[in-house]
């Protein structure tokens, strides 16, 4: 994670911003309907749309930043809620209030801002790639893919967005798409593992065991931190392969890196198969395995209460 900068309170100074946001927010016109004229004019300031621009453009900045930390992120969203009041013209306001629903997993939500960012930039391709991702959350597959593809056509060759697209031809059963997009993704960048990994996820559901221990042997070569090849991996060598010592140490080393992956509705909300899932709980269900689960725990407990 980033450093960031020490955090700014909503409202610099009241001169600088509270009047525009008065009038902006809670339509102060609308009041005193006797001798209106004589005390509208006179007391209450024009609305500066380029003040409230810029004031648009510094919640924006900040609500970006505390999206990065998930406890930050209902003040996130608060910030770029007011900056879409505050520029309700800027596709930038809903566009970034959209991503912050998107990471907070409000997809409806996100859905909603960002139709709205579409609609004042068509030809944005990051706004169709959130939207992909958002309609991908609320298993709306036909429309991420739709989505995607369209941001894709804008701005091709995007290893996430296609890989992204890879994943909704994979859970609308387009098997077939979801291989070819995959390799399209890596063949772009060949640090990105995820679609070999995928793509080996794929193998093992068909039996092709052998290829899918090829290809997470080379995502654990272009990244050895990562731990769902390995687990996958170790898996398939206990499951399949009889390679008991070499999985229980790749086992062991990827609830170490990531404890998560120890949870079977984790590795479903990854896209693994039943069958995966079932070979991957004989190998936790092993003693030495079991200790280095323990141990993870224990240590995400002490970190915890640290904090």
């Amino acid at each position: 994670m980033p450093a960031f900068a020490q955090l700014k309170p909503y409202f610099r100074s009241a001169q600088r911003l509270a009047p525009a946001l008065i009038l902006a927010l809670f339509n102060l016109s609308a009041t005193a309907p006797i001798a209106r004229a004589q005390i509208y004019a006179p007391y209450l300031p024009s609305i500066d749309d380029q003040r409230l621009e810029q004031d648009a453009n510094l919640l924006m900045e900040e609500a970006r930043q505390l999206a990065q930390l998930p406890q930050q992120r209902r003040l996130a969203i608060l910030r770029a809620k007011l900056a879409t009041q505050l520029a309700p013209r800027n596709p930038d306001s809903w566009a970034i209030l959209g991503g912050i629903y998107l990471l907070d997993n409000q997809a409806k939500a996100s859905i909603t801002a960002l139709e709205k960012a579409k609609a004042l930039a068509p030809k944005e391709p990051v706004v169709w790639f959130r939207l992909g991702s958002a309609y991908f959350q609320t298993k709306e597959y036909e429309k991420a893919i739709s989505s995607l593809q369209t941001g894709l056509k804008i701005k091709p060759n995007i290893p996430s967005a296609m890989f992204d697209l890879g994943n909704a031809y994979l859970l609308n059963e387009e098997i077939p798409k979801a291989i070819e997009i995959y390799q399209k993704a890596y063949a772009q960048d060949s640090a990105f593992w995820f679609p070999l990994n995928n793509i080996g996820l794929i193998r093992y559901k068909q039996g092709d065991f052998d290829d899918a221990i090829r290809l997470w042997r080379a995502c654990i070569a272009i990244d050895s931190r990562e731990a769902e090849p390995k687990l996958a991996l170790a898996a398939a060598l206990y499951s399949k392969k009889g390679e008991r010592f070499q999985a229980i140490r790749l086992a062991s080393e990827a609830v170490k890196l990531n404890l998560r992956y120890s949870e079977p509705q984790y590795m479903r909300d990854n896209l693994w198969s039943e069958e995966l899932i079932a070979d991957t709980i004989k190998i936790l269900e092993h003693p030495i395995v079991k200790a280095a689960i323990v141990k993870a725990q224990e240590a995400q407990s002490n970190i915890r209460t640290l904090r």
